[in-house]
């Protein structure tokens, strides 16, 4: 059986995604689709708008078949660490044939020969990345600014601005690093993506989620539902009244402000990416600030960018070392965490927990006994549910505040 890969947030579920479950269908009539799902915080470094498990059930009615967690050491990093993370995890699934991605470009003759010179590098290219890491850019654009240099090819620079060909171009390069059976297809993004709402059947994700977390959320609803599958509408509704949704950007601010004024430099040191004395720049910001976005505009900048920041400061909060990432990294995803399953995914889970050497965990007692295990998979476990008791305080309602649902929250299922 052909079985598609699709790595994705879902922050919320619209009918781009939609789009993509449904060409993946029609290329394939007899397949299944697994998706590997950030969970409760996302790779800009913020919450996500919906908990995992709603995001989940909104894949799972929009085609999916299994919707498995990327554990948040992976979900939360750049684009080289977070495709690392979703593409060791369904290798290790030991059913996924093909991976499915968006791009801008859409087509793999544009995106393969890039890749191939991303891996190996060689040391021609590296003396370039090198000098534009030395101007103070950061890493992604140093990296597409050395590319274009050593491919003498400037009419690359369309393509190396495009976050989702970035990403795409991560997922080749690894496959071809790792050496992974898996067969890359791509198709274009929608190019009528819109930043508003003027009546048309697709917007950005973050577009979405700027207009449900301004005034009345539910008032969008009333108005426009055209960005959004009906189901995700029902879903994100169903969240609102529950007072588990919107979960704001800045919910966490003050958390990070004070967990900031009690660290010393050598402590803060030990964070993950905090390198070349940045410590002392981000302390100074936050002892001189009254807020966050005063801290983030304090520390910004050619080398850090504010989504760069933004992840630095959700390290910062989860005390996420160093350390803690060389293991985790070492050791790759460990446990198959599954939030969502048709009946057909139920049928691939057997599959899955005939072949594959990790655990398979979707109830409560599996995560107690995981968490019993001991080493770098119950740590990187324990961190998926710190991650999620930290979430839930952040719900709009004191009522929806209660941790532990990593221990109570059963798959959502659709037969």
């Amino acid at each position: 059986m052909t079985v598609i890969g699709i790595a994705a947030e879902f922050n919320p579920f619209h009918n781009g995604h939609l789009f993509l479950l449904k060409t993946a269908r029609e290329k394939y009539p007899d397949s299944a689709c697994i998706c590997v799902m950030s969970g409760n915080f996302v790779q800009r470094g913020q919450p996500a708008l919906c908990d995992k498990w709603a995001r989940a059930e909104m894949a799972l009615h929009g085609g999916a078949d299994l919707v498995i967690e990327l554990p948040f050491c992976f979900a939360v990093r750049s684009a080289n660490y977070f495709a690392a993370g979703v593409l060791e995890l369904m290798a290790r699934l030991e059913v996924v044939t093909h991976l499915l991605f968006g791009s801008e470009c859409g087509q793999m003759k544009f995106l393969e020969p890039i890749a191939s010179e991303l891996f190996p590098e060689t040391s021609a290219f590296k003396s370039y990345l090198r000098h534009y890491l030395s101007l103070g850019l950061n890493f992604p654009s140093a990296r597409a600014q050395a590319l274009q240099a050593y491919l003498d090819a400037p009419d690359l620079k369309e393509i190396l601005q495009g976050p989702n060909n970035i990403l795409a171009l991560e997922y080749l390069r690894i496959l071809k690093e790792k050496n992974l059976s898996i067969v890359p297809l791509t198709i274009p993004l929608k190019k009528n993506f819109s930043d508003g709402f003027e009546n048309r059947p697709y917007s950005k994700a973050s577009a979405i989620r700027n207009e449900l977390i301004s005034g009345s959320p539910l008032t969008y609803f009333s108005q426009n539902l055209l960005p959004l599958p009906l189901f995700s509408s029902g879903i994100i509704q169903r969240e609102i009244r529950m007072g588990r949704a919107p979960v704001l950007p800045h919910a966490f601010e003050q958390a990070i402000m004070i967990k900031l004024r009690s660290l010393k430099p050598p402590e803060l040191r030990k964070i993950n990416d905090i390198n070349e004395g940045l410590e002392h720049r981000i302390l100074k910001a936050a002892h001189s600030c009254g807020d966050l976005d005063m801290i983030r505009k304090k520390i910004k900048s050619k080398r850090y960018n504010m989504t760069k920041i933004d992840r630095l400061l959700l390290y910062i909060l989860f005390s996420l070392s160093k350390e803690q990432i060389k293991i985790f990294d070492q050791t790759g995803p460990s446990y198959i965490h599954v939030l969502a399953f048709s009946s057909k995914g139920k049928e691939i889970l057997r599959t899955i927990k005939n072949r594959a050497r990790l655990p398979v965990i979707s109830r409560g007692q599996d995560i107690k006994a995981l968490l019993k295990y001991g080493g770098p998979v119950s740590q990187m476990l324990a961190l998926d549910v710190r991650a999620g008791d930290y979430y839930a305080l952040a719900a709009p309602s004191p009522e929806a505040r209660s941790g532990g649902r990593d221990y109570n929250t059963a798959p959502a299922q659709i037969y």
